[in-house]
């Protein structure tokens, strides 16, 4: 049975996981931008900050997925769950995830993004 490059796979999760994490980014914006703080600057900064490199890595993936004729699919979710279709030229794979596991990765994803905004910001 003939498996999809291994070297797509690293594209093919960025696909799953960016988006997530730009959907946290936006419903955080959201809360410190109606919430009580006595400085939402800094905060607001560091997630415009994060959100923008997001959007430039998941412009570069979904670049890099057109080019080489990649293609995902989302398929079945449940409470425990995700099931994804990665098509490369005439092969298909269906993957699953746990959900468990995409929450921990968009947080460490989540870690990350905002390490490099605060490393801006410091500079700024």
């Amino acid at each position: 049975m003939a498996h999809i490059p291994i070297e797509t796979v690293p594209y093919f999760e960025a696909a799953i996981y960016l988006p997530m994490l730009l959907i946290v980014l936006e419903k955080d914006y959201a809360q410190i931008e109606n919430g009580q703080f006595k400085f939402k600057g800094p905060y607001i900064f560091l997630i415009e900050e994060a959100r923008r490199n997001v959007e430039i890595d998941l412009k570069s993936t979904k670049a890099y997925l057109r080019e080489h004729q990649l293609k995902i699919v989302q398929r079945a979710r449940d409470e425990l769950f995700s099931e994804y279709e990665f098509h490369c030229k005439q092969l298909m794979e269906i993957r699953r995830y746990s959900n468990i596991r995409l929450r921990n990765h968009v947080e460490e994803l989540l870690k990350l993004y905002l390490k490099k905004a605060s490393i801006v910001y410091s500079k700024g």
